[in-house]
């Protein structure tokens, strides 16, 4: 976690420093009208978002070079109130994107509980497993959100799902030493065996 605030850091610091250079005056910035639909969600951008889809609704559900839709950029980035407008306009949140991302695994991997819940309400797949042989649940262990494997666990995710590393999801907060979400993990194995032998 460390290093990903140190790069975060550097990051800033370039675009300051690119500022104060005056490098940027090169570059057009980006403004809203020329934002893809997909770049809107990701921002939050509701309004624009509306008038796009008022131009063409079939943007709802559009799939970017990637084979992801508005909705999975809203939950990748945590964008909460996007991810309810896009729902409610009719978005499907059970689409995978071409390496079998969903909008769930992507709301788990950046920790948005908020935005795990709402999906998980709308009826996706909760064991869904991408290319890289990982699951909402592995990604939410991997990423130490334990609110996310909370909400997981509580809906029946599969605690026994393997990634292709051969990684289960408590072999997975071993390995990582993420000591919450690993006693969380074990206390649910204890629940489901003493759930099973009466």
């Amino acid at each position: 976690m460390e290093g990903h605030n140190d790069e975060n850091v550097e990051n800033h610091s370039t675009t300051l420093t690119n500022k104060q250079r005056g490098n940027e005056l090169t570059v057009r910035p980006a403004t809203l009208d020329n934002l893809s639909i997909h770049q809107l969600a990701a921002q939050g951008e509701i309004s624009q978002m509306e008038i796009h889809l008022s131009k063409d609704c079939s943007l709802l559900n559009s799939l970017d070079e990637r084979g992801c839709t508005p909705l999975m950029w809203a939950a990748a980035f945590g964008e909460i109130l996007m991810v309810e407008r896009l729902l409610e306009k009719g978005a499907d949140p059970r689409t995978l994107a071409r390496e079998r991302e969903s909008a769930l695994s992507l709301a788990c991997a950046g920790g948005f509980v908020e935005i795990v819940n709402i999906l998980l309400e709308h009826g996706v797949d909760i064991d869904s497993y991408d290319w890289n042989g990982g699951t909402p649940l592995l990604y939410a262990v991997r990423g130490n959100h334990l609110k996310c494997v909370e909400a997981l666990l509580r809906s029946g995710a599969d605690i026994t799902f393997e990634a292709d590393s051969g990684y289960s999801p408590v072999a997975l907060a071993v390995a990582l030493g993420h000591k919450k979400v690993q006693r969380h993990l074990e206390d649910h194995i204890l629940k489901m065996f003493r759930g099973n032998g009466s």
